[in-house]
């Protein structure tokens, strides 16, 4: 038996211990994932480039590091904003033959959004869409410690999604 209350839905559920109610809310407040979850599994690595850099030496790095961003910093590590493929791209279409001499603090995103190691991986991936964006930076304590991308996401989701399945599997089967 389920009834619809707004945009939230309600099942009820016979236990040994008598019925319980169910909201989208009490399902959802297992311990979510985290971003350091997924750092810890994935690693910190993060690939940077300064901003006096030519574009050419940030295609370079993002052909072969199979990337689709790089993260600008200055000396001493601190985040002035972000290239990605998709800048780069903008910018061959508004100044053709003209952009791979170009610097890449002219074409970088200056506005970041970034996450840190407690942030849950669906707000990550909440702001990811509203953004529109697909890489973010993390930070801890003012210092660059991870990036995460919309595959890392995804991957991790799918991974959930299997494990949940097996263990449906494993309840049904006993």
């Amino acid at each position: 038996m389920s009834d619809q209350v707004g945009s939230r839905s309600y099942g009820v559920v016979e236990t040994e211990r008598g019925t319980m109610t169910q909201s989208t809310e009490t399902n959802m407040t297992r311990t979510q994932a985290t971003v350091r979850n997924l750092l810890d599994r994935k690693g910190e690595d993060v690939f940077t480039i300064r901003p006096a850099a030519a574009l050419s030496q940030a295609v370079v790095a993002l052909r072969d590091r199979h990337i689709g961003a790089l993260v600008v910093t200055d000396a001493n590590g601190t985040l002035l904003g972000i290239l990605s493929e998709r800048d780069i791209v903008r910018k061959l279409a508004e100044t053709p033959g003209q952009t791979l001499p170009q610097s890449v603090e002219e074409n970088m995103t200056r506005k970041v959004t970034t996450c840190t190691p407690d942030d849950t991986l669906i707000s990550v991936l909440q702001a990811m869409n509203d953004g529109r964006f697909r890489h973010m930076p993390v930070v801890e304590d003012g210092r660059l410690c991870g990036m995460l991308t919309i595959g890392d996401l995804v991957r991790h989701r799918l991974e959930e999604l299997e494990y949940e399945a097996l263990q449906m599997k494993q309840l049904i089967v006993g």
